[in-house]
Order: C-alpha cells, then structure tokens, then sequence
C-alpha cells in the first residue's frame, strides 16, 4: 500500500462538543484534508509546538518525551496513521536507536504531538485518505494566508460544523496583544495564546 504525506492545515476550537478539538491533516500533494477529532490536551500540546514563539513555563508530556528520548538517543523518524476502524484512527511511532528501529503504537494525537517535537513526518495509507479524506472548495488566496496559521480556515469550520464564538480582538493593540499573550502563557491557558499570537501575526 502507498503512502501519501500529510502536514497539518490546523486545529478548529469547539465548546459545543465537551471539549472536543479537530484537528485538520492536509494531502502535501493534493486538495483532500484529513479531519481528526482529539482532546484539549493533545490540541494544546500540538498547538505549542506549532507556534514556536510559545513557550510554556514547564514541560508538557509530550516535551517531557521528547527531553527523555534524546538523553538516551532514540529518535522518532516518522509517524504512520495506519488504520482506520469505526471512526477512530489508530497511529505507529517509527523510532530509531543505535540503527536500530522500533515500531511503536501510539494514539494518532499523541503521536503527531511527538512528531512536531522530531521535526518527523507523518503519513497516511492511501486507502484510508480515499475512505476518511474530505474535499474543500477554499478560496486559493486565502489558503495561502493561512498556510502557517494554526487555526483552521472558516470553510473547514463550516465544513465540520465545529467552531466557537471568538474573542474579538480587532480593537486591541499590538501592546494590549502582547499583554494577552503574556498573560495567556503565564496562565497556561494556550489555545488562546495561539489565537493571541495568530492576530498578532496577522498585522505584523
């Protein structure tokens, strides 16, 4: 079966779902998008590592493991989305030590959080993306604007009927956003940060 490499298009915030998040996968050569429903914790976690300039004041577990596995050099080379059964999708870690590889199995949102820390790769089957992906009609020039944002775009949103009311910001200032975000950090509260932090990008 071949595989086809996905990157993350972004990640839609719900309140209406008792915290469920989704997080959206894109086809690096083709339209198609992967949604991925995940807990707070886990769209936390990938938050972070998306947004580099947040930095929280203590390590999450998914930086804790990443901090253990250098210090004994294992490395994840990539991350497989292998199976798709009843709805949930089911992933493998590819490791490495000393030239020797490990596969080991890991929930999906677990491992894409591991996978943004290794700077790895993630793939799909071919036949999963034909049986779960979904196609989009998002304005070109807008998919470029968003291409780095880690929110996902209103047609996805839309698409997957997920999607909260968001704070407004658009009256606030470069210094009041930076406030924000510093404040946000400080609380750990970093799915508004990254929201904070993607209005501020937006106008710099």
């Amino acid at each position: 079966m071949s595989l086809v490499r996905l990157n993350i298009k972004g990640i839609s915030y719900s309140q209406t779902q008792n915290g469920a998040y989704a997080l959206i996968l894109n086809e690096l050569d083709g339209d198609r998008k992967l949604p991925i429903v995940i807990g707070a914790f886990e769209a936390q976690s990938i938050a972070i590592a998306l947004e580099k300039e947040i930095r929280p004041p203590r390590p999450l577990t998914h930086d804790l493991f990443k901090n253990f596995a250098d210090r004994f050099d294992i490395v994840v080379k990539q991350v497989i989305i292998h199976k798709l059964v009843d709805g949930v999708f089911y992933s493998s870690l590819i490791c490495e030590r000393d030239k020797i590889e490990e596969i080991i199995d890991a929930r999906t949102s677990d491992a894409i959080a591991l996978a943004l820390r290794f700077d790895a790769p993630i793939f799909t089957y071919k036949n999963i993306l034909d049986k779960a992906g979904i196609y989009l009609k998002v304005n070109p020039k807008e998919d470029e604007e968003q291409e780095d944002s880690i929110l996902v775009d209103d047609a996805i949103s839309n698409e997957l009927e997920i999607g909260e009311p968001r704070e407004n910001l658009t009256g606030k200032s470069i210094e009041e956003l930076n406030s924000l975000l510093n404040d946000a950090v400080t609380n750990e509260d970093y799915e508004r940060a990254a929201y904070i932090r993607d209005e501020i990008s937006k106008r710099q």
